[in-house]
């Protein structure tokens, strides 16, 4: 059984990591810290209990590109000491691996995290623990079990339609999106605003929000036809769902159900003419 720790400065994608890791019945407590420095916080105080103590931490699941010291930085810090957590890294980058296992790491898993290669790294630390033990040196304990593969080279492929992965549309009406290894399809006339979160867009209905690996951009060009209008560098919003225009000392916001919007001067004008014209005609 894990105690885990998962690190990531980008808060959707830490928080979907968590969700898997939680879901899994071989991990039995799972933390996260959304830098560098809250990271080695929570390890430090887990090196000074020792393994067996109340705030141990068998596994550390780092991102590898993160602002000040990064993935890797972490890890050589972390061989320094004679018990450290393994480290599986999770990253959307191929060209670290040879970094990685040169430093020991029990996995290397490419982001987007699928849920069953995220548990192949789960098995994998789990049988490193169980054949080292926690009372080994650094050096026995970092040695594992098998080499894991560096992942192979990918071809080119065509880009998918929709973007990929858990955003690719299955009908014209509809755009899939995946939750702890479940693969929903959301009706796009459901959807009232969609946020851009990095590489990442969150997609807002009255039900609750789902996150899919499509930049804002693509989005408001596909979606543009079905009356989904760009207000903000992070924000696009379907105008039918719309309930209130606000003007407030030259700002302008929305307001969609409970959710107020900010809309900026650039777009402004734009959206304007175009409540007026859905109101006229």
């Amino acid at each position: 059984m894990l105690r885990v720790l998962a690190v990531d400065d980008e808060k959707p994608l830490l928080e979907e990591l968590l969700y898997l890791l939680r879901s899994d019945p071989r991990v039995t407590s799972a933390e996260g810290a959304s830098d560098a420095t809250g990271a080695l916080r929570r390890i430090t105080r887990a090196l000074e209990t020792g393994p067996e103590g109340p705030d141990g931490i068998d596994v550390v699941f780092l991102d590898i590109h993160m602002a000040g010291l990064t993935g890797l930085d972490i890890a050589r810090l972390l061989a320094g000491f004679a018990q450290p957590p393994l480290v599986v890294f999770v990253t959307a980058h191929e060209g670290f691996a040879v970094q990685a296992f040169d430093l020991k790491a029990v996995d290397y898993i490419l982001k987007p995290v699928r849920p069953e290669r995220l548990a192949e790294a789960v098995r994998r630390a789990c049988a490193q623990l169980d054949r080292t033990g926690t009372g080994q040196s650094a050096a026995d304990r970092a040695q594992p079990p098998a080499q894991p593969a560096v992942p192979a080279q990918r071809r080119p492929s065509p880009a998918p339609a929709a973007g990929g992965g858990a955003g690719a549309e299955r009908t014209a009406d509809q755009i899939a999106v995946e939750l702890g290894g479940v693969t929903r399809f959301v009706a796009i006339a459901d959807i009232a605003y969609v946020e851009a979160q990095g590489d990442y867009a969150r997609l807002h209905t009255d039900a609750g929000s789902h996150l899919v690996r499509i930049p804002l951009s693509t989005l408001e060009e596909r979606w543009a036809p079905r009356g989904f209008v760009r207000i903000h560098r992070r924000h696009l919003v379907a105008l039918r769902r719309i309930d209130e225009l606000r003007l407030d000392a030259g700002t302008t916001s929305v307001r969609i159900g409970t959710a107020e919007l900010q809309v900026s001067r650039r777009h402004a004008r734009q959206l304007r003419d175009l409540l007026m014209r859905q109101a006229t005609g």
